[in-house]
């Protein structure tokens, strides 16, 4: 199955051609980034992200 097929699967987004889209495989993982720094930081509060708006 194709890389970003799979990454953005469950996602709703336009899909042809003419729609620019950032691949979710340019960010680092959350979680992975936070467990490398609890000496640094601590989590307060857990946001999810429910829409995304673009144009």
């Amino acid at each position: 199955m194709d890389q970003h097929i799979k990454a953005t699967e469950g996602i709703e987004y336009r899909k042809d051609e003419g729609v620019l889209y950032e691949s979710p495989m340019a960010y680092k993982d959350i979680d992975h980034v936070m467990e490398a720094q609890t000496d640094l930081v601590g989590i307060v509060s857990t946001l999810k992200e429910v829409v995304c708006v673009k144009g």
